[in-house]
């Protein structure tokens, strides 16, 4: 069975509640899927899954340091990583508050390793974004996105 591993770091619990609506609806999709607090994830982790999706709320445009001190000691794993399916999501204080640069980040270095990135020409096209809480509309998108993810998942599995 395909595993997937929902990395995230939450100070409010926004970040945190979205982790929780992606790893349940890529579970829905038949993957075994993991949630974890970045500060609960060994670098060596990362090789024993088949999909990552990486959470972290926005601080200054960017990926929280906690995150962003995982992502760079994979550098170790350069070329290992290679083929896995990715993604990322990201929460704010306020519109324009930097979920998409937030994400990109992300994702750049996700697509340096190799990962396989998937986009959405329909919903948030990069990954779910929050902003301020988990309304209706992010919840709609979290669902989305895991559902797409562990489709994609199985299907390059």
């Amino acid at each position: 069975m395909a595993k997937v591993l929902v990395i995230y770091y939450s100070r409010s619990g926004t970040t945190e509640k979205m982790s929780k609506i992606i790893s349940e609806s890529i579970s829905k999709e038949g993957i075994e899927a993991e949630i974890r607090k970045v500060s609960e994830v060994k670098v060596d982790d990362l090789l024993k899954y088949d999909g990552i999706v990486i959470g972290s709320p926005t601080y200054y445009g960017t990926m929280s340091w906690e995150i962003k001190k995982l992502l760079d000691e994979s550098v170790r794993f350069h070329g290992k990583l290679e083929g896995k399916v990715g993604g990322a999501f990201s929460s704010s204080a306020n519109v324009a508050g930097g979920n998409e640069t937030t994400i990109l980040n992300i994702l750049n270095a996700l697509l340096i390793h190799g990962f396989i990135i998937q986009g959405d020409p329909k919903g948030d096209h990069y990954g779910p974004v929050a902003v301020g809480s988990v309304d209706e509309r992010a919840n709609k998108e979290c669902v989305r996105f895991g559902q797409r993810f562990g489709q994609l998942v199985k299907r390059l599995k």
